[in-house]
């Protein structure tokens, strides 16, 4: 995840560079994504907030109120905005405080947070280090036409299997992915949602990077945040994920769910470039539970003078994490 401070980034895009601040969802070169940013500006011109379905974008940082006014007011209609909950793997606070200033204004959100990642690594696995250690050598010399043998303590590289180790202060690690600590990263996403005002109902989207494959911890882990969620009772479990692992995501936590007796769909955020244009309904995406589909990454565009590096939506819902009834 970049950890470029959005003072810098406005810096930068005031002198005519464009940078990217998605969390983490991949990443595009500047040069690939020109291309992308004409056509989708091309073809992100209707109104889709009757019948259709609903624009939004996310962004790393809080843009500041005056461009999310801008953006609000502008022809492009973006109606809803994701929404970072300050978490283990997104440590920017920039949209800590800001719900009641975007429900003033309009917009609709999607609550985000940012949990444990695996990053292509299995949890738990050990890794092999170079340790050095005393090791008594026999040496031989000759001696006087005689053969002596002497011992002498030396110190050898010796490769040893360790559990890895965690930064100093890190929320974030590959080791923190397990039942334990989706329990207690679930216990603060409900203390900070709560914290920023939303209401009881809220759907809280759990950010699940792309994973080749997704070991057991990694299902432990969502498994046990969702379970908690549903415990605690104020707010709904869902959760972003990339295509490719959404169809087993989906088959675990809808298991919990049922477990617990709550019936219908969980809400999805579906990635996936794969097809996508804006006037597709999200389900288009592929999968039938799909609520939200991300398809264009790591574009920037203008709107009313204001230039944003943002991930473009399209949602079911006109306010993503709104009262979500569908099912039950």
């Amino acid at each position: 995840m970049p950890t470029i401070e959005w003072r810098s980034i406005l810096a930068l895009l005031t002198a005519g560079l464009i940078v990217s601040t998605r969390s983490p969802i991949g990443t595009s070169s500047i040069g690939s994504i020109g291309n992308a940013v004409e056509t989708a500006s091309a073809r992100i011109a209707d109104n889709l907030s009757g019948d259709g379905p609903h624009l939004g974008f996310d962004t790393f940082a809080y843009p500041g109120d005056d461009a999310m006014q801008a953006w609000l007011t502008a022809d492009k209609p973006y109606r809803w905005v994701g929404y970072y909950l300050s978490a283990p793997c997104h440590n920017d606070t920039s949209w800590q405080g800001k719900r009641e200033t975007l429900s003033t204004m309009g917009w609709g959100m999607a609550v985000i947070y940012v949990g444990q990642q695996t990053w292509g690594k299995i949890p738990g696995q050990k890794v092999a280090i170079t340790r050095y250690v005393a090791k008594r050598v026999q040496q031989v010399k000759t001696r006087n036409g005689k053969r002596v043998v002497s011992y002498v303590n030396k110190r050898v590289p010796v490769k040893v299997l360790v559990a890895p180790r965690t930064s100093p202060g890190s929320s974030c690690s590959t080791q923190f992915v397990n039942a334990a600590r989706g329990t207690a990263d679930a216990n603060d996403a409900i203390a900070k949602t709560a914290d920023e005002g939303f209401g009881n109902g809220t759907v809280i989207f759990l950010d699940i990077e792309r994973m080749e494959t997704v070991p057991k911890a990694m299902r432990d882990y969502y498994e046990a945040w969702t379970k908690r969620v549903v415990e605690d009772g104020r707010f709904r479990p869902a959760y972003y994920a990339h295509s490719f692992n959404a169809d087993l995501i989906y088959g675990d936590v809808k298991q919990v769910l049922a477990a617990a007796g709550v019936s219908g769909d969980p809400p999805f955020w579906i990635a996936s470039e794969r097809g996508f244009a804006i006037d597709k309904a999200p389900t288009e995406v592929g999968h039938a539970f799909a609520q939200v589909w991300q398809g264009l990454l790591d574009v920037v565009e203008t709107h009313n003078g204001v230039k944003l590096p943002i991930d473009v939506n399209v949602a079911q819902l006109p306010s993503p994490s709104e009262d979500y009834r569908a099912g039950e």
